[in-house]
């Protein structure tokens, strides 16, 4: 199985043990690491980081043995970067792009799967990707 980036908002769930998310969130990063190697990257690591003041304390819920730590590509800048470009062109209102162009470009570029409970707007901007998603639709 490919390498799989974990999406902030799963590891969000289990930071937080979040009461409607946490049990899918646990059980799927859990089946993804018995299949294959999880990965983060820059963005979701500072999406994560503010549930923690510490960085020693991020560190410890993200430990580098069991999530590889990937740098984010140009090429990925560059497809998330036309990912904002259509959320402005169907009336999105942030004026930066979204940590999630930027997340689902990385997993689209570098072949991987992405798990995430927010398949939706992935689904818009990256339909050929492979999610691991609650509906399981791809």
């Amino acid at each position: 199985m490919p390498t799989v980036l974990v999406d902030a908002n799963v590891l969000l769930d289990i930071a937080t043990e979040d009461p409607a998310w946490f049990a899918w969130s646990s059980e799927a990063i859990e089946r993804a690491a018995d299949r294959g190697p999880l990965a983060i990257n820059p963005i979701a690591y500072a999406e994560v980081s503010v549930a923690y003041d510490r960085i020693e304390d991020l560190d410890a819920h993200l430990p580098a043995d069991a999530y590889q730590r990937l740098p984010l590509p140009w090429a990925a800048a560059f497809l998330a970067g036309k990912c904002f470009r259509d959320y402005r062109r169907r009336g999105g209102r942030k004026r930066s792009p979204l940590p999630d162009c930027y997340i689902g470009a990385h997993a689209a570029v570098a072949g991987m799967s992405l798990l995430t409970r927010d398949a939706r707007r992935y689904r818009n901007y990256f339909p050929r990707l492979h999610l691991i998603s609650p509906d399981r639709r791809r």
